[in-house]
């Protein structure tokens, strides 16, 4: 699925894997459970493009709007390979920008240790000597974000897999020439007649062969690098996003946020515009209520099953839960219930409505449920969880009917920290499935940056 976005300042978001949208059992146990994800990584951030294209300056813009977070940069150059005496006679034909030249099995080896909550040694490299320092390195810490900075570090599959967030920043070739020949003679102490010819011979070939090429394995493309700074600012944005969700998912493992990629951070960005149309913006939020639930439904139990294919052969598969129902919180609930009617067939769906008055949530009005819902796996619907009272008034009803609290799955598209620790404090066994956690609550319990009443927008009763 391909989707590009433009933003003002020409910054390109190419559509990204829809990864971890449903969940793909493979225990062979019967009746098991898709488990929880109870380790929550560092964001890992991989800037690529070619030589002098501004990577580091993107990377340090980063940085420096990241201020509150413990942010760390390791630089692809400190794996390069020393030089053997051989290779430094004839320095001159050695070639920096082919991947041989750097020791990518320790990079990995880096990555994947910070990525686990280990401190690293980092090899510092000497581009005079063209060889690493036998006496001293760079110890690199625990830390919220990794961005890890280099030509060639989309190039190993291994490495890219290791990245929550893919950077190419795509700079035109003559300001990097000039770049590169500024950098090499004044930082490194080359003549301008040796960087030309390495130029030509190694590094424009390269770039052609190698960093070229992995652009396509890019998230975001950054045309003009650090000169770009709406594109840094919509990034920036993007990673505290996922920073302050990782934080709250740390603290509560039954909270799971769908895996963001600008595709849906641009429908996110059409339905909160309130001068979207209410056609555009049943669209786009059935497009999101649908991701959701069948996000959800990929954490409900399963059982193994086998069928015989058109060859006559066994497939070992699983099976749906049978014992399944929805529960709408009315009225906004109730927009979510045609995405569940297709991802469900003959699905039983009740309704639950509860008076709300600012902050009180507690005044139960209405419910119809079916008779046998203790016996059932709950999917309880509301696109917005704000302060989690009404929330909680009809978990708590759900309960006394005989749901245990495990058998309910909590679905929204939006949530306010506020009200996660609510409704995680009081039902710490339910699990809540959302598409974006936001910033807070305001003094009139609206959600912050939030869509509004999503139910009036929804149903065309707004003003």
């Amino acid at each position: 699925m391909d989707y590009v976005m433009e933003a003002a300042s020409s910054a390109h978001f190419s559509g990204l894997r829809l990864d971890g949208l449903l969940s793909s059992p493979t225990a062979t146990s019967l009746h098991a459970s898709v488990p929880d994800n109870t380790v929550r990584q560092p964001f890992v951030i991989g800037v690529s493009g070619g030589t002098a294209s501004g990577k580091t300056t993107v990377c340090d813009m980063i940085i420096q709007q990241l201020h509150d977070h413990r942010v760390v940069l390791v630089n692809q150059d400190s794996f390069y390979r020393g030089l053997t005496p051989e290779e430094s006679e004839r320095v001159h034909e050695y070639n920096f920008d082919h991947p041989d030249a750097f020791d990518t099995e320790q990079l990995l080896d880096c990555i994947e240790k910070l990525k686990s909550g280990e401190s690293y040694n980092v090899p510092i490299y000497d581009f005079k000597e063209h060889r690493r320092s036998s006496d001293s390195f760079r110890k690199v810490n625990v830390s919220d974000v990794i961005i890890l900075e280099g030509i060639l570090v989309f190039h190993d599959s291994r490495i890219r897999n290791l990245m929550n967030m893919k950077i190419f920043v795509d700079t035109d070739a003559d300001v990097r020439l000039a770049r590169r020949i500024r950098r090499d003679t004044v930082e490194r102490g080359r003549d301008i007649n040796s960087v030309l010819e390495q130029y030509a011979k190694f590094v424009k070939p390269a770039f052609d062969d190698f960093v070229l090429p992995s652009k396509k394995y890019a998230d975001v493309i950054i045309p003009r690098g650090g000169d770009n700074h709406v594109a840094i600012d919509l990034i920036v944005q993007h990673i505290r996003t996922k920073l302050g969700q990782h934080n709250l998912c740390k603290i509560y493992p039954n909270v799971n946020v769908i895996q963001s990629t600008f595709q849906i951070r641009g429908m996110h960005t059409l339905i909160r515009d309130r001068e979207i149309t209410k056609h555009d913006f049943v669209f786009y939020s059935d497009r999101l209520i649908r991701l959701v639930v069948e996000h959800g439904l990929g954490h409900l139990p399963f059982t193994e099953k086998q069928v015989i294919t058109p060859t006559g052969s066994v497939y070992t598969g699983v099976d749906f839960c049978k014992k399944l129902c929805g529960v709408s919180i009315i009225r906004s609930g109730e927009s979510m219930e045609n995405a569940l009617r297709a991802c469900c067939k003959g699905i039983k769906i009740g309704k639950i409505l509860i008076h709300r008055d600012g902050d009180n949530g507690k005044q139960l009005i209405y419910e119809r449920l079916p008779t046998d819902i203790s016996e059932r796996h709950v999917l309880l619907l509301d696109p917005v969880l704000a302060t989690g009272n009404s929330a909680n008034q009809a978990i708590e009803l759900l309960v006394q009917k005989g749901v245990p609290e495990n058998h309910i799955i909590f679905l929204n598209l939006i949530s306010a920290p506020e009200g996660i620790h609510c409704v995680c404090k009081r039902f710490p066994s339910l699990k809540i499935v959302t598409s974006e956690i936001d910033v807070a609550l305001n003094d009139e319990y609206r959600v912050i940056p939030g869509m509004g009443e999503f139910g009036d927008r929804y149903f065309g009763t707004d003003d």
